[in-house]
């Protein structure tokens, strides 16, 4: 989280004394002792209280009994877009993670819409701090910066455009926008590499290998064509060759949810169900990806199950809360995990009915704990690479 900067406000008049016996307690310990029943009709009174001042975003992996309490739901960059949108609210409480969160400070807190509320900041809260993202954790900006600076020693850069995955930091999507690069989503990849190749001959892709390596394949791109970069090996373990001929770079990541389904896993639900639809997420890897029938975004997904008529049986490779959610809502349909093992966004999984609790309270009360606010020269930048994104058609 190198590009995150964590600001825990308070408003109220506290002596230094006060404080500092304050830093030593657990401020969640009643909350964790309260029952789900007591959480849940706070939520609802501070909701109430905190009226259209207060948004609350939700995104699809959050656990259910979080989930209810969310205003707008998606993923995470629509959930932003949207947050943007809003002309009402002055807080925005982000149950998801802390580039979601950052996302939406970016395009929230734009001159634009500083501009249209006098100058008003929306302040950004993310309930629990720990909530981060392991795919987001494995390139940095040290690294990627580092990785530049060797491709510059055996290729020219200007031919290279950097895009990064919106499940990334701040501090990469600034990278990117300084560097003529872009930020893309699971829906829009194919799109956003395209806009890259006709500007550029190349493309360093971070951070998940998988979704660009099966991007790039769909759009007849051969392996022979594209390197794993390593950011802990020289040149990323690639030879000046290898390098050289690559048009597509990928770093060496991966999302800990979707690594866990397996080619094994298809082919045990296909024999047992032979009419099933395998649907997945283009974040698994390519021996999955290339036995499914579908492959899509979360959002793509959701609708896929959404249109298709009582009786459809399917096996879908993405975070078990969705899945979950996705057999309640389409009874008429039989809905299948495609992993035989429990697996979902442990990190996500962080906000829970006492975090949510405590930050709608803390509000009430005239506080904001946990305000994310990314620094302007970072959300500079990061709005750069966003707008070229939203401008991909």
């Amino acid at each position: 989280m190198d590009s995150l900067t964590v600001i825990s406000t308070e408003t109220s008049s506290q002596d230094s004394a006060a404080k500092t016996s304050l830093k030593h307690q657990d401020p969640l310990k009643s909350y964790r002792e309260s029952s789900r029943h007591d959480l849940q009709d706070r939520i609802v009174k501070a909701k109430e209280q905190l009226g259209e001042s207060l948004l609350i975003l939700g995104h699809h992996y959050q656990q259910d009994e979080v989930f209810q309490f969310a205003d707008l739901t998606g993923d995470s960059f629509k959930l932003s877009r949207m947050a943007a949108e809003n002309t009402n609210c002055r807080w925005i409480v982000f149950c998801g993670v802390h580039f979601m969160a950052e996302t939406a400070d970016i395009l929230a807190n734009s001159p634009h819409q500083l501009s249209s509320r006098d100058g008003r900041r929306v302040e950004v809260i993310l309930p629990d701090l720990a909530a981060g993202c392991s795919m987001a954790d494995m390139a940095d900006l040290e690294q990627v910066e580092d990785c530049w600076d060797e491709l510059e020693t055996v290729m020219d850069t200007s031919d290279v455009t950097p895009v990064t995955y919106i499940n990334s930091a701040a501090s990469l999507k600034s990278f990117c926008g300084k560097h003529g690069g872009i930020v893309c989503t699971s829906s829009n990849a194919q799109a956003v590499l395209k806009w890259a190749f006709e500007r550029r001959k190349r493309v360093l892709f971070f951070p998940d290998q998988h979704l660009g390596r099966n991007t790039a394949r769909r759009m007849g791109i051969g392996l022979s064509e594209m390197v794993l970069w390593d950011p802990a090996l020289p040149q990323g373990g690639n030879s000046e060759a290898a390098l050289a001929n690559a048009r597509v770079l990928l770093w060496k990541g991966h999302c800990s949810v979707h690594q866990v389904f397996r080619k094994e896993h298809v082919s045990q639900l296909r024999k047992e169900y032979p009419e099933i639809r395998v649907l997945v997420h283009p974040e698994c890897m390519q021996e999955v990806v290339d036995m499914a029938d579908d492959v899509g975004s979360t959002e793509h997904i959701i609708q896929q199950v959404h249109k298709a008529p009582d009786g459809t049986r399917w096996a879908i490779g993405t975070e078990l809360h969705l899945v979950n959610r996705l057999k309640e809502n389409y009874q008429g349909q039989e809905v299948h995990f495609l992993s035989p093992m429990v697996c979902m966004c442990a990190t996500m999984y962080r906000i829970d009915l006492a975090h949510l609790c405590w930050s709608l309270e803390c509000l009430v009360s005239g506080k904001a704990e946990n305000v994310i606010q990314v620094p302007e020269a970072v959300a500079e930048g990061s709005r750069k690479s966003l707008e070229r994104m939203l401008q991909v058609k």
